[in-house]
């Protein structure tokens, strides 16, 4: 059948009031149909038109401004918020904060996965990831705020064993991108930075009796796009939507590098600059295996990659990201999500297949909050909602977890001739007496035998029998006045040896589990 081509405007008729609208893509513009958003969000500000809708994104969708789910911020057009990750949209995370929409926050690779159980007609997504977390109901449920009160995750046992069920629930309409369509409604992602879980979310929709519009590029005649490239059959799909413009992320028009060819893109890897930020990464990079599959979370842990870089070791280990690739050099800032040069990218649920059952080697994450249990906080603070994101079904899974990140929040901090001293210390304390929210489990961690480091610029701890325990320190650093005084808790103390001297130089280290080539 011949798929009809219409507006923006026209397309954003389809959404009713009530509905529940999945958006396809993530972050700063990779894959998102950002022209569909923006005219649902004009047509309410014009008609206010529809009402109460449930909105849900995989992951985060924004550009920490206006854009993405910053179109849709208004408490009268959503009634509901079911997100991976919150931080790209801050206007629509205050609405949560105020209480003033319900808001849930689930598992990025929960959420991906359960668009295949949707579409499948499963009563929802059956998996340990989440258990003794704020996803757990036993916890928070995932849910945001008092508002919130219909649970969306249940505890069950199997076998045996405790698993959480992420509820199914149907799909109203669906909001897809692509590169290339044909008149048949067959897309192909050829230009986008990874799949996501396109083909999935057309399917939850289709098999909901629900409606699928997919925005794309370019709209060429039936039979012209080669068959092994169709992501999403036009089967899948009721109405097209034209953007010529579409760029590839918010902040680049096209770079062919982020689509794995080779030779092209214009990647600098400039030496990461000596402060206490690298000072953690070489530690953490000590940790590196060859052959390893290594996924490297957002923020500080990405400079684990540019230390492998700057040391040659990095095409004798796997870096991979949740959104899909594998083999490439995670793209950072707002582009991250995306991969220079990757080798392959799979599709998002199938990744976090590989995840959730003990695909990563190590996986080197950020730490905002420690407590002494060796729970971690990365997804709420106070007024801020930045979310969990695919932290939670990597750092549960991963065989080992390398946790990165200041003892304290802005020491003022001297490192000259390896050594580093404290000249002011910080405005608090990362490592708390219980933290915030429990976006990873130091019980679950326990239970299953898993191997946690929480690396510092003064110290490196470890998890053991459920407690923190201290393991090296900085030369220069005394621990009573520099660790114990900026911990709100006491660790356990036991062969404390000294952290490697040449990760206070911004000389290469030695990579001890590396021979050379």
């Amino acid at each position: 059948m011949i798929k009809p081509i219409i507006t923006a405007e026209d397309a954003v008729q389809m959404v009713n009031h009530g509905d529940s609208l999945v958006i396809g893509g993530s972050g700063a513009g990779h894959a998102i149909p950002e022209r569909l958003i923006e005219a649902l969000g004009r047509r309410f500000q014009e008609t206010l038109q529809p009402r109460d809708l449930t909105v849900v994104h995989i992951s985060g969708m924004g550009d920490q401004g206006s854009k993405g789910l910053g179109h849709l911020a208004d408490e009268r057009l959503i009634k509901r918020d079911i997100g991976g990750h919150w931080g790209m949209s801050p206007s629509m995370a205050k609405l949560a904060v105020e209480n003033r929409i319900e808001a849930y926050n689930l598992p990025q690779g929960a959420l991906s996965c359960l668009m295949r159980c949707i579409a499948a007609g499963t009563p929802g997504y059956v998996t340990h990831v989440g258990l003794h977390t704020f996803a757990d109901p036993r916890v928070e449920g995932g849910k945001l705020n008092s508002r919130t009160q219909e649970d969306l995750v249940e505890v069950i046992e199997l076998r045996g064993k405790e698993y959480l069920l992420y509820h199914s629930f149907p799909v109203d309409v669906a909001f897809i991108r692509g590169t290339t369509a044909d008149t048949s409604g067959h897309i192909s992602m050829e230009d986008e930075v990874a799949y996501f879980e396109m083909l999935s979310v057309a399917q939850a929709a289709k098999n909901s009796g629900g409606t699928v519009v997919a925005q794309v590029k370019r709209v060429v005649d039936q039979g012209e796009i080669d068959p092994r490239l169709v992501k999403i059959p036009g089967i899948f799909v009721d109405a097209l939507v034209i953007d010529p413009n579409q760029k590839q992320t918010y902040q680049i028009d096209y770079d062919p590098a982020l689509c794995g060819q080779k030779g092209t893109g214009s990647l600098s890897m400039d030496s990461l600059p000596f402060d206490e930020r690298k000072v953690i990464v070489k530690r953490a990079a000590l940790e590196l295996r060859p052959d390893a599959v290594v996924n490297l979370g957002f923020g500080m842990p990405f400079g684990v990659g540019r230390i492998a870089e700057e040391n040659g070791i990095a095409d004798r280990m796997t870096l991979s990201i949740e959104q899909g690739s594998l083999g490439g050099i995670p793209a950072g800032g707002l582009d991250s999500g995306a991969m220079y040069y990757p080798a392959a990218i799979l599709d998002q649920p199938y990744q976090f297949d590989s995840y959730q059952g003990g695909g990563i080697d190590i996986a080197f994450l950020s730490q905002a909050q420690v407590d002494r249990h060796g729970n971690v906080n990365v997804s709420k603070f106070g007024h801020r909602i930045p979310g969990c994101g695919g932290f939670i079904d990597i750092s549960q899974n991963a065989r080992k977890v390398v946790f990165c990140g200041t003892l304290s929040v802005k020491a003022e901090l001297e490192i000259a001739d390896g050594v580093l001293k404290i000249a002011k210390e910080g405005i608090a304390t990362k490592f708390v007496d219980q933290v915030e929210q429990i976006t990873f489990s130091g019980r679950y961690a326990n239970e299953t035998g898993q191997e946690v480091l929480y690396v510092t610029e003064r110290a490196v701890f470890q998890l053991i029998d459920g407690s923190v325990v201290l393991k090296e320190i900085a030369p220069g650093i005394d621990i009573k006045r520099d660790i114990l005084a900026a911990m709100e808790f006491e660790p356990i103390i036991q062969q404390v040896s000294g952290m490697d001297e040449y990760v206070f130089t911004d000389l290469p280290i030695n990579l001890p589990h590396f021979t050379s080539i």
